[in-house]
């Protein structure tokens, strides 16, 4: 999961992409980069931290530029290191910088193409930088050295939805050309568009979610459909084209449960109503089959679940509560890097307030439960701040199976679910009781808002991939290259990218 944005603006936008990436950093908290354009030049800043600690004023300078991208990463492929903060650069052809939310499902296929086929070399090991040279190669190949328009981009994007396999939401930008954006055929990974009309003329911009263009005074105008490409020219012409033969919107379904911010609209769905629809759906499971459940309040966990919460506890007729004092200075756990890291992290985000908890049967209400982990710390707190009973409601059902597509559930080691039973759950939460949420009215409190919407990918509960190219063999590669990497991380100087911070690409060039 990461965020990503791109702007053709009028004035400088700079401010713009940096706005932008603070109210995505829920996407990504591990890396963050900016690349402007000012005619044949781009400038690059990117490195490892949040948002307002990797840029400073000297930085945002030197972004010079009415164009550019920027991205937010939290790593599922690849490692942490700062070589791999996006957006990535190649100079061939034309100069491109591209950013990329999701994961390739082929990417190592797509590297000895690289190397064999199209002569190009990879540096690091993200699939982000795979599919760039992917792009790039297309585009030389359509381009054919001859003066490049929209009808070319348009056909290289045709060929890169014939090669590349799994889920990528792209931001890409040819220097003095102008912002590519497009979305694989099946629309797994979320990307908006958004214009503002200004006193110089029509400004767009592209996003990983609606709400940044909430925030920086954008319209929204539609999401980008399946396997559709658009192309803003420096001049802010917009152009579009569906450039898959067969696409298909089957978007993932854990955005709405935990990913995207509540604000936000993705594929004509609100993600806060469809988190109400879902508390409504919980209350009534619990009403059928948890009837015999004496439940004195209802306390989320904050803050994904509080919309489920308060409506699962309307819907019953029961208290809600606000029970747990969240720190906002510690980051989302759940893509927090590192098991031991989520562990310790857990006890300093939440804090319980003993007055809503002790003598009382208390249901605990989260967006989901993956690998268990801060579920069994927060059960433990409300037993310690005096609870009678904690009963446990996810609002998700469980997750039992990797998620391929850009989120970090790469291994069934690693998730709570798999091969136990929800009572067998439930005791090792440590909870009273264990409700979860049934896979179909999950599915229908999104339907609810967007009736258009036929299918999702909800591999990661029910294990099928839409891509149709995950079988036991890759879950298996899958997995023992995480464990690989887990278990012999790569000390942080070990990259061998050429730091590009401060300096444009000009300069890179010279310098090589």
């Amino acid at each position: 999961m990461c965020g990503i944005i791109g702007v053709v603006g009028k004035n400088p936008v700079n401010q713009l992409l940096y706005d932008g990436l603070l109210v995505l950093q829920h996407r990504g908290q591990d890396a963050a980069g900016i690349v402007t354009c000012d005619g044949n030049t781009f400038y690059m800043h990117k490195n490892n931290g949040l948002v307002q600690d990797v840029f400073q004023t000297r930085h945002m300078r030197s972004l010079q530029g009415n164009a550019g991208i920027a991205h937010v990463r939290y790593p599922t492929a690849g490692s942490s290191s700062a070589a791999e903060a996006q957006p990535f650069y190649v100079n061939s052809p034309f100069g491109i910088v591209l950013g990329h939310n999701g994961n390739l499902t082929n990417s190592t296929q797509l590297k000895e193409e690289m190397f064999r086929q199209d002569l190009r070399h990879i540096n690091t090991s993200s699939d982000s930088e795979v599919l760039l040279n992917v792009l790039a190669h297309e585009i030389e190949h359509t381009a054919h050295s001859a003066v490049l328009n929209s009808d070319m981009i348009f056909e290289a994007v045709a060929g890169v939805h014939k090669r590349c396999l799994g889920a990528y939401a792209v931001v890409a930008m040819v220097a003095n050309f102008g912002l590519l954006a497009f979305r694989d055929p099946n629309g797994i990974r979320p990307l908006v568009i958004g214009k503002s009309e200004t006193e110089k003329g029509v400004e767009y911009i592209v996003a990983s979610e609606s709400v940044a263009l909430d925030v920086l005074g954008f319209k929204l105008v539609r999401d980008v459909e399946p396997g559709e490409a658009i192309f803003i020219d420096m001049d802010g012409n917009f152009f579009s084209r569906q450039c898959a033969e067969k696409p298909k919107l089957s978007p993932c379904i854990f955005e709405y449960v935990y990913l995207a911010r509540p604000d936000s609209v993705i594929d004509k769905v609100s993600v806060y109503q469809t988190r109400l629809h879902m508390g409504v759906s919980l209350a009534k499971k619990i009403a059928k089959e948890w009837g015999d459940l004496h439940i004195d309040v209802v306390i989320p966990i904050p803050d994904t679940s509080r919309p489920s919460a308060l409506q699962l506890a309307n819907a019953l007729n029961l208290t809600y509560r606000e029970g747990f004092i969240k720190n906002r200075y510690i980051g989302r756990t759940f893509i927090m890097p590192g098991q031991a890291l989520r562990k310790k992290s857990v006890r300093q985000k939440l804090n319980p307030i003993g007055m809503e908890f002790k003598g009382k049967n208390v249901l605990l209400v989260d967006d989901s439960i993956v690998r268990g982990t801060t579920s069994k710390q927060i059960v433990q707190m409300a037993r310690d701040a005096g609870a009678n009973k904690v009963y446990f409601a996810s609002a998700a059902p469980p997750v039992r199976f990797p998620n391929v597509y850009g989120i970090d559930m790469p291994t069934r080691d690693e998730l709570l679910a798999t091969g136990r039973t929800d009572q067998q759950i439930c005791e090792e939460i440590g909870a009273d009781a264990l409700i979860y949420q049934d896979l179909d009215a999950l599915i229908e409190a999104v339907q609810l808002s967007n009736p258009d919407i036929k299918m999702f990918d909800c591999s990661c509960f029910d294990g099928n991939y839409v891509t149709g190219d995950i079988d036991e063999t890759y879950l298996n590669n899958v997995e023992s290259a995480r464990g690989d990497k887990l278990g012999h991380k790569k000390p942080a100087n070990s990259s061998t990218q050429l730091d590009l911070n401060l300096v444009t690409i000009k300069e890179y060039e010279e310098a090589v």
